[in-house]
């Protein structure tokens, strides 16, 4: 197997049902085509929480929190979309490159007259038919575009080796446009890219200075052949500058030549400032040359035609990733509507403004998320996309175009600052409550001390005295221990309740929002006026109709 890198996998071959892909080992190699069931299951992120997180230390549950970062993914009808589009390219363009039939030797040959000329328009069987397809997926960053494409290819292998043809097949590539944006560093980075898939040293070989760029593009074609390289994707392609490359004619010459001429479908990712490249081409014939767009918008906040809110969707399965103490169960439609109106739908914001409200809340021992944390935290660390989200706002094109490109590049580094400050607070108070190291890998105990905290049981020692019950009842089951655990923690609530209600009276109204959610001045903070207060208490049943009271009085 010559120049093989770890990534490869042996051909296996298998029908695919289509009549076309028939007989052809580059596409009968390739894993099935996957349903849309399949597909949805292959994204959906590994993301679990259990009770023993929940009741550990704040730094144990920053931990647990900033996983989502890298973690969470729920797929949207956007992602099939282009999952199936990225399945019907990558087997398309090996239609016309089929080993068995001569059409790969055919494009080889073609490609070694190019090599030997220089001119990347000169062929040698005129009959080579190019069955490629390409597109742009065009989006603003942080919306997914990246992240999306990487999931799909690693569903593929990189690499297969069809030991009765001796052919290494590279079923992907994807390269970055260096912010210098010149077409030379591009070739390079290819080459780059091929080496680490096949173990060659092809950019040592090909990527020197000396070599001109014409020569470095024909060179790379010829290697795609080679490899019989299923599709390359090209991000940051908003990098690619017009004079570095020697114009955009010159650029399109060279993706147009990718597509049609060589048959390797092409995908070409950046921002909405990547149209600049092509504006001009696209109105012109080069609109031939088969590109075609996606946009790739933020998350709408409504659905059309009464149909589900992909937004609702998303948002409500983040919301029971939460780690804190006091997490509301259910999310409200004014929490939802602030986590909108902040991160604008972008799926990056999205999922760091909630990693990061989560963060806040055990740093500042309120321990849930609410309206006033997710503003604190999107004013104190979102500060660097606040104009690409006003522009957003604003519905603007041409602001949007301006801060398009803008990310959010420290968020990990602010992570574990977080991280760090819950580890230091943790070392330096005197608290117990939540404290479960007496309780040693005892997890029927924990489980329990959970079950209380929720039923409103948070007293200091409470870990204690779960302690003593199960040292003095080791025989008893969970089910009969919680009503002896309860009776132990009412006999000593009379004085302990003196404390609590004094302690309670002093809290500030600011820090209302640290009470229990059923507390009427934790609804108070979390409500706008009177009215949105008044309806939160009788959905809680916390009202009373007086009319029909005193009707049934009589």
């Amino acid at each position: 197997m010559p120049g093989l890198g770890t990534k490869y996998v042996q051909a296996k071959y298998r029908d695919t049902g289509v009549s076309r892909y028939k007989g052809n080992p580059f596409i009968e190699a390739l894993p099935p085509i996957m349903d849309i069931k399949a597909i949805r299951n292959s994204l959906r992120s590994s993301v679990s929480l259990n009770d023993e997180e929940l009741t550990a230390s704040g730094s144990i549950r920053a931990h647990c929190i900033a996983g989502l970062l890298d973690d969470f993914f729920q797929p949207i009808s956007a992602h099939v979309q282009l999952q199936e589009k990225l399945s019907i390219m990558i087997r398309s363009g090996y239609v016309g490159r089929n080993p068995i039939n001569g059409s790969l030797n055919k494009h080889l040959q073609n490609g070694y007259e190019r090599l030997m000329s220089g001119d990347l328009e000169v062929f040698r069987f005129e009959e080579v038919k190019s069955t490629a397809q390409s597109m742009s997926l065009i989006g603003c960053s942080g919306s997914g575009k990246t992240t999306t494409l990487t999931k799909f290819l690693s569903t593929y292998p990189q690499v297969i080796y069809h030991q009765e043809y001796n052919i290494e097949q590279v079923v992907y590539l994807k390269i970055d446009c260096s912010h210098n944006g010149s077409l030379d560093e591009l070739c390079r980075n290819f080459f780059r890219a091929m080496d680490l898939a096949l173990g060659t040293t092809y950019e040592k070989k090909y990527g020197k200075k000396g070599i001109g760029v014409p020569t470095k593009l024909a060179q790379m074609t010829q290697l795609a052949n080679l490899h019989a390289l299923g599709v390359l994707v090209i991000d940051e392609i908003q990098h690619l500058n017009r004079a570095m490359s020697g114009g955009s004619e010159n650029m399109l010459n060279f993706f147009v030549t990718m597509v049609n001429t060589i048959g390797l479908p092409v995908i070409l990712v950046g921002t909405p400032k990547a149209r600049e490249i092509f504006d001009i081409d696209f109105r012109s014939a080069r609109r031939s040359a088969g590109f075609g767009a996606i946009e790739w918008h933020p998350m709408p906040q409504h659905s059309k035609r009464g149909a589900k809110s992909e937004w609702v969707a998303l948002s409500n399965k983040l919301w029971n990733f939460q780690w804190l103490q006091k997490r509301d169960p259910l999310l409200t439609d004014e929490i939802r509507d602030t986590w909108y109106d902040l991160s604008q739908g972008i799926l990056d914001i999205v999922v760091k403004l909630f990693v990061l409200s989560q963060l806040r809340a055990i740093v500042t021992g309120t321990e849930r998320i609410t309206k006033e944390i997710m503003r604190q935290v999107y004013d104190d660390e979102l500060k660097p996309v606040h104009p690409m989200l006003a522009a957003l706002r604003s519905g603007d094109t041409e602001k949007i175009l301006k801060f398009s490109d803008l990310s959010l590049r420290d968020v990990d580094k602010r992570v574990i600052q977080l991280i760090q400050k819950i580890e230091a607070e943790k070392l330096t108070t005197n608290k117990t409550d939540g404290d479960l190291s007496s309780l040693g890998n005892n997890e029927n105990a924990k489980r329990l001390y959970l079950t209380l905290r929720q039923l409103g049981y948070e007293t200091e020692n409470l870990a204690e005295l779960l302690a003593d019950l199960y040292k003095n009842h080791p025989g008893l089951t969970q089910k009969e221990l919680l009503p002896i655990i309860i009776k132990w923690l009412n006999e000593g609530k009379s004085s302990e309740t003196r404390k609590q209600t004094k302690s309670i009276n002093l809290i500030k109204l600011k820090d209302w929002n640290r009470l229990d959610s059923d507390d009427i001045r934790f609804m108070y903070s979390q409500n706008d006026s009177p009215e949105s207060l008044w309806a939160a208490l009788q959905q809680q049943d916390k009202t009373l109709d007086l009319d029909a009271w005193l009707t049934g009085c009589d």
